[in-house]
């Protein structure tokens, strides 16, 4: 779920200096790149002016009994991952967000949250970093655990500040800064069709897996569909290239416009094309350039159209999509669509490692690379005289295969606790600081057969 740490220090009037609860919860948008929804989102803190440092979001468990096994994974992850990427925290800031379902308050959930706030505390202290602040924001207020003065924290909760008029605020404004809405907004852009639309689709994906399930499992017909895959992949990638998203509609105008540009049985084709590794690795290819916006909707309408029984063929699509975004730069997004992918398919490799080396801060271009010679390489080969022996597509070392080991080489793998992922603060970002004294408390998948599941993740 998050991103990177610590980016060479900032001039000083970059720095922003936060001194209340109210203004650490009208931070964290910023911190995260999004609002988190349903969310427990730590982030650490280094040093005698309290540098912000790594964060971590994990959903917050709906199981009750879960939280003290979650919390401490929670803190072990923080906390010894901070050390891997610089040096041990000094404290910890602790944020539990959860709008209120049904007839429950906003003070309802703080008090529902209370546990596994004071669960987190005592895991943190007990690993000698102590949790210097933990807020529940609710309904549009915010409490401190922490805090026992009425006058800044009442019982009641204090109201957030309006959006864009808090200190933090303006300083991500002039930093350039996004907040992309919320988590659950975000999320929602990748959900699959309803309705009419999604029936028609899973009759499209199953009439496909009749006809290219058997070839694929052939062997023999392998290659002749990956070349029909990336064929109609660059039909279609002209199409959403020759229909830009129209511009000051909303996201939700832009994805219908996307969503009308794919015939169902075009995308039933392509998803289960995509689950060929070869071919999902030479799709990776459009990641920049004119290529990259109309490949990144591209991705993201094909994830809508995983539905019904096909809703796990999505992770080629998300992991795609995941890997757009974080070339472009948007690490949030980049984050949030590769979650997706690894929640379709824990095992899906390439979602994975990019997952991995994005919340490990890894610089995007080192795979970029990889995949503009893998480009280069293929125009060379279908270039060459007749005479000339190239080396064939099976001979040559896959970009994701050179991911794995460059990542490898540069890292060592490490399992996050249930999926939580350290995050280092947002490159560019201003700088964010506590001022000490002043806060409140000093699946490679085997196929199943020609049947609705298709040709599954193909690694």
């Amino acid at each position: 779920m998050s991103k990177h740490i610590d980016s060479p220090q900032p001039p000083a009037e970059g720095q922003v200096t936060l001194r209340t609860p109210a203004e650490l919860a009208d931070a964290l948008p910023f911190l995260m790149g999004f609002h988190p929804t349903d969310s427990v989102v730590m982030v650490a803190v280094h040093g005698d002016r309290g540098r912000f440092g790594g964060r971590l979001r994990l959903g917050i468990p709906p199981v009750r009994e879960e939280w003290p096994d979650v919390a401490d994974q929670l803190a072990e992850c923080l906390i010894t991952g901070s050390e891997k990427r610089a040096t041990r925290p000094d404290g910890v800031i602790v944020f539990l967000c959860q709008d209120p379902e049904g007839a429950e308050t906003g003070r309802e959930v703080m008090e529902r949250l209370r546990p596994l706030a004071q669960r987190l505390r005592t895991a943190c202290g007990a690993r000698d970093v102590p949790v210097l602040e933990a807020l529940c924001i609710s309904d549009g207020r915010y409490w401190s655990y922490c805090c026992p003065d009425q006058r800044c924290c009442p019982r009641e909760g204090a109201p957030l500040a309006l959006p864009g008029t808090s200190v933090m605020a303006a300083a991500a404004a002039y930093a350039g800064i996004q907040v992309r809405g919320s988590l659950r907004e975000m999320e929602a852009r990748f959900a699959p069709l309803t309705g009419p639309r999604a029936r028609a689709q899973e009759e499209a994906l199953d009439a496909a897996a009749v006809e290219l399930v058997p070839r694929i499992l052939g062997g023999v017909d392998t290659e002749t569909v990956r070349g029909e895959t990336m064929a109609l992949a660059e039909r279609l990638l002209k199409r959403f290239e020759q229909a830009p998203a129209p511009d000051g509609r909303g996201v939700h105008a832009a994805d219908a416009r996307d969503d009308g540009l794919l015939e169902p049985h075009e995308a039933a084709t392509l998803l289960l094309g995509l689950q060929d590794r070869m071919a999902r690795d030479r799709a990776a290819e459009w990641m920049e350039g004119p290529e990259a916006e109309p490949a990144l909707r591209l991705w993201r309408a094909l994830a809508r159209r995983c539905v019904g029984a096909y809703v796990d063929h999505a992770a080629p699509p998300l992991t795609l999509a995941g890997w757009v975004s974080w070339s472009l730069g948007d690490g949030p997004t980049a984050r949030v669509a590769l979650a997706l992918a690894l929640r379709r398919d824990p095992d899906y490799l390439f979602a994975k490692l990019l997952h991995q080396a994005a919340n490990d801060g890894m610089d995007p271009e080192m795979l970029r690379h990889c995949l503009r010679q893998e480009r280069a390489d293929r125009s060379a080969a279908s270039n060459a005289p007749c005479d000339t022996e190239v080396p064939g597509p099976s001979t040559a070392p896959e970009a994701s295969g050179r991911a794995d080991r460059a990542d490898r080489r540069a890292r060592t793998a490490r399992r996050d606790a249930r999926g939580a992922v350290v995050s280092p603060p947002t490159p560019g970002a201003p700088r964010s600081r506590t001022r000490p004294g002043t806060g409140p408390a000093a699946r490679r998948r085997v196929p199943r057969g020609s049947g609705r599941r298709g040709a599954r993740n193909c690694r």
